[in-house]
């Protein structure tokens, strides 16, 4: 397949972005972003956030021969709870969902969304049209959830962000179940005077390369205007996913276009879910200023690449 490459960063924007906007929805909705991709069968499939005109958001699913021209399914496939202990937990919307295959199923990390705060949730599926919800599996004041796609030493791996003293970094957790976890500690923090020295956060489930665990991440930095998101890249360690290799000093990718400039939050690229092809290019799908989906491309080797040049 022929990659074409438009902008100014490592990542390299499709010339037909974005792909998904509120005129591609064949239901009433205020906008679609973060949306979580998988390649089943030889066909994408991406599972979208969608806010509603109610102002809430849920799941719902576009198909793609290509990974580029999407089609959006007629109706939503996964909404709010309206019963059990996830009723509460999910009255102002379920957001952000990244998905995973592990133990023979996609196990979706999503953002579950109260009036008492954000929590991590997991639901399980094998043909994204009906949904199994599994644990809540986080406090409140976390989000950015996503899976490693393999146990590490006999156990269960995510990555979350939590917050702290109003800090926001990326943290490594274990469990026996998928259901409770600890053992938890820091992986990544705000760098100050770098790009990402507001808050980062978890965007892409962990990627293995042949160097370790390639790990694409959002970061901020807030200026007078707002922040500003950006994506970057690091390598864990394959065996210890709490030591970092390698972390990129500069963005992956930017926000530059207008899709990615104006919206309803401007200044916004990010990313949720990654494509690896067997001719050793990655797509990332990203939400692009919370209001429509993108996708960039790169080879793997040149995100190997750009990490390798800077300090460890």
């Amino acid at each position: 397949m022929k990659y074409r490459r438009k902008g100014r960063d490592l990542l390299h924007r499709w010339e037909g972005n974005p792909i998904l906007t509120l005129d591609d929805m064949p239901f009433p909705c205020n906008s679609v972003f973060n949306g979580t991709p998988v390649k089943l069968n030889d066909e994408y499939i991406l599972l979208l956030r969608v806010e509603g005109q109610k102002g809430y958001s849920f799941f719902a699913l576009a198909r793609s021969e290509d990974g580029f021209y999407f089609r959006v399914e007629k109706k939503p496939v996964f909404e709010p709870a309206r019963k059990g202990i996830f009723e509460f937990y999910e009255r102002r919307g379920i957001e952000d969902p990244r998905a995973t295959y592990i133990d023979g199923a996609y196990h979706v990390m999503y953002t579950a969304v109260s009036e008492v705060g954000y929590r991590i949730a997991l639901a399980s599926t094998n043909d994204f049209r009906s949904f199994e919800r599994i644990a809540l599996v986080s406090e409140p004041g976390n989000k950015d959830g996503v899976l490693f796609p393999e146990k590490i030493a006999g156990r269960y791996v995510r990555l979350d962000r939590p917050i702290g003293l109003g800090v926001g970094s990326i943290w490594v957790s274990y469990s026996n179940d998928l259901q409770s976890w600890g053992d938890s500690s820091v992986l990544l923090s705000p760098r100050r005077g770098y790009w990402d020295s507001f808050r980062v956060g978890a965007s892409v489930p962990p990627i293995m390369t042949e160097h370790g665990w390639l790990e694409i991440y959002h970061g901020t930095k807030m200026t007078s205007a707002g922040p500003i998101y950006r994506a970057g890249a690091a390598l864990l360690d394959q065996n210890d996913p709490t030591k970092v290799i390698k972390r990129c000093d500069i963005p992956i990718l930017a926000p530059r276009d207008e899709y990615e400039r104006i919206g309803d939050v401007g200044n916004v690229v990010f990313p949720c879910g990654a494509i690896v092809e067997p001719d050793g290019h990655i797509k990332v799908y990203y939400g692009a200023a919370d209001t429509a989906i993108a996708v960039a491309t790169a080879k793997m080797s040149d995100l190997i690449q750009c990490m390798e040049m800077e300090k460890t």
